[in-house]
């Protein structure tokens, strides 16, 4: 039925997935509705700002790294969900024109004590830009489901 099972994941598996370019009427756009900071959504403001010019709001571009993730690797796999992220760390603004690409490294794999059909995967994941700089990182775990035994698929 998936592609991607809990025992396809081990430490150091990565993925990479990309590109989605943002425009300044895309980070506009975002901020107006989510994040309305004036160096988001005002470009002479931004320009007065620390930033010097527009900037993407750090949700957009986690939103961004959502969205490759799952057409990248997620939507195949049997992913039931996420306790959370541990961590996130907004590391260099993305300004409009910004092609971004995301990837995923696996960093530990532990089969569930308690529930034997999943196991948790915790990953570091990262939107870089077009110049490999990473923008964005989080760490963060993602539970699956393991594979089915022959006998489960009625083999």
């Amino acid at each position: 039925m998936f592609e991607l099972y809990f025992e396809d994941f081990h430490p150091g598996w990565t993925f990479e997935q990309g590109a989605r370019t943002l425009s300044a009427a895309d980070i506009k756009a975002f901020a107006r509705e989510w994040d309305p900071q004036r160096y988001h959504t005002d470009e002479e403001q931004a320009r007065a700002s620390p930033y010097g010019g527009l900037i993407a709001s750090g949700w957009q571009t986690a939103c961004v790294g959502m969205r490759l993730m799952c057409d990248g690797y997620l939507n195949r796999s049997a992913c039931v969900g996420s306790p959370g992220i541990e961590e996130i760390r907004f590391l260099a603004p993305v300004r409009p024109g910004d092609t971004l690409r995301f990837r995923s490294t696996a960093t530990e794999v532990r089969p569930s004590k308690t529930k034997p059909h999943r196991g948790t995967v915790t990953f570091t994941w990262e939107v870089l830009n077009q110049a490999g700089e990473v923008v964005l990182s989080m760490v963060g775990t993602q539970l699956f489901l393991r594979r089915p035994a022959a006998a489960d698929r009625g083999a």
